[in-house]
């Protein structure tokens, strides 16, 4: 576990900013001492890193709560975009020295207009935007305009779930209890956070199962084989409706 003010100087962030980033609930640190003192823990910190890299790509913090707290958030395909994203910026800096470079060896005599050009980078952050928050949930989910408590509170409910999920892992996906958890999940995900219809519970089902971080937070909460079950249990629910 780690401080406030030991988090403050591994990353260079201000013990205000932090302060202010559990206040919003974009992150709020793992425990609290008796004195109310906040303590961090390694999953608070990967969260802080992929909050720092939305930050590097100019996106706005009550955005990046909105996309990091959604319950389909994909931070694997996250990171494989946003290091498309930061080498293409790379790329694009270096194009702009060299221009400089050249400019200043040549008395300002090249007529090269090229590294400004942005279009490359805009198209592929629109993609980057329409894959992490441009769709009819999380439209839904943003007009919402749920406070931080009650995101805290949501996501809370929606662990609640899974552990009981992990409870019932040695029985049959198909059996009553299983089946009666994802109902509760699938009314959770629609009562705090968007409608979620049985399609996309289905996608969510593979997504859980799928070895990411979806994975690792399912069975932190319901033990080890939780998530594999649950997307089990998902796959018949939604056959079954089908």
């Amino acid at each position: 576990m780690m401080t406030v003010r030991e988090v403050s100087k591994l990353t260079g962030l201000s013990v205000r900013a932090l302060q202010y980033y559990d206040r919003i609930g974009l992150l709020h640190p793992a425990e609290r001492t008796e004195a109310g003192y906040r303590l961090y823990d390694e999953n608070d910190l990967e969260r802080l890193q992929q909050i720092m890299l939305f930050r590097e790509l100019a996106f706005p913090l009550q955005e990046i709560r909105a996309i990091l707290t959604r319950p389909d958030f994909d931070r694997t395909l996250a990171l494989e975009q946003q290091i498309v994203l930061l080498e293409l910026r790379r790329d694009r800096l270096e194009e702009l020295i060299a221009l400089a470079r050249q400019i200043k060896d040549t008395g300002g005599k090249t007529m090269d207009f090229k590294p400004f050009d942005t279009k490359q980078i805009d198209e592929y952050a629109k993609q980057a935007r329409e894959a992490w928050g441009d769709t009819p949930e999380y439209r839904e989910f943003e007009r919402r305009g749920s406070s931080a408590e009650e995101l805290k509170s949501a996501g809370d409910k929606l662990m609640d779930v899974f552990r009981a999920m992990g409870a019932v892992r040695d029985q049959s996906p198909d059996a009553p209890e299983p089946q009666r958890l994802v109902k509760a999940l699938q009314d959770c995900i629609t009562e705090h956070f968007y409608t979620c219809s049985d399609e996309t519970l289905s996608g969510l089902g593979q997504m859980y199962a799928s070895g990411n971080d979806f994975t690792k937070n399912i069975d932190r909460a319901g033990g080890p084989g939780t998530a594999a079950f649950a997307a089990k249990a998902i796959e018949v629910y939604c056959r079954s409706k089908a």
